[in-house]
């Protein structure tokens, strides 16, 4: 059965919903990037204009290698530098992320781009727009193959920091290298997660809260490894505060 959301739980036992991408966003993000693939291909083929002015075949062959460079190279280059996101997918706020909420390698961006061809059979992504459809996690056969989703990211409202925090300091902030590091690794929805614990905090049992926010401590503890007088006296709750802070402040 197709869903619309899928849920990942980390070892640190947090579930992070994903909301998956269906086929018409991503299709309407793929027109973006090839209107763009279009303009560089235009672009080189002008300048190959004047070099068939001094060899037919050598032109012929640099317009050939440099399709192929333009079509592959420009979805791995800018999901790798972008963490799994292109033109196209910025546009449409759409991110490639690992299927079980692993961080994105290299190699499964390598994966789902060089497949690409085929998916885009017979024409217009007709095979993939089919394994989209059948494939309960929305993924073409590219996705199938590199262990990858692409999902939808949520629109994020700044929070009142200075509600939230109450005016304390923070320790992160000793360490701008590492708050940099952190903004960097924690994606939306994980920023999301933590923001709605602390908003809500005052909904749950003590029990419950404590539990929750020893979780996230330890979730968000794994992505950076702050030393130890960054967090030392602090509660589990205050560092996520902290965590906070760092993620949704415009400060350094």
């Amino acid at each position: 059965m197709k869903t619309s959301a899928l849920r990942i739980r980390t070892p640190e036992g947090i579930v992070f919903a994903q909301s998956l991408a269906g086929p018409v966003m991503r299709f309407f993000a793929w027109v973006i990037d090839l209107l763009l693939i279009v303009a560089f291909m235009y672009g080189l083929n002008r300048l190959m204009s004047w070099v068939r002015l001094i060899s037919p075949d050598i032109a012929a062959s640099l317009t050939t290698a440099g399709f192929f460079v333009v079509n592959v190279g420009y979805g791995m280059f800018l999901e790798w530098i972008w963490r799994g996101q292109t033109i196209g997918k910025k546009v449409m706020r759409l991110r490639v992320v690992d299927a079980d909420g692993l961080r994105l390698q290299f190699d499964q961006i390598v994966t789902r781009n060089l497949l690409r061809f085929l998916d885009m059979l017979p024409l217009f992504y007709v095979i993939g727009g089919l394994s989209c459809w059948l494939s309960q996690k929305c993924q073409r056969l590219g996705d199938i193959a590199a262990n990858t989703i692409v999902i939808r990211i949520p629109e994020i409202s700044e929070p009142d920091l200075e509600q939230l925090l109450e005016g304390k300091f923070n320790s992160l902030r000793k360490y701008p290298h590492l708050a940099a590091r952190l903004r960097q690794r924690v994606s939306p929805v994980e920023a999301s997660t933590a923001l709605q614990a602390v908003i809500r905090r005052d909904r749950f049992d003590p029990i419950a809260r404590i539990e929750l926010f020893r979780q996230l401590a330890a979730h968000f503890q794994e992505k950076v490894d702050f030393p130890p007088e960054a967090t030392e006296g602090l509660t589990d709750e205050q560092c996520i505060r902290n965590v906070i802070d760092v993620i949704y402040s415009a400060r350094v």
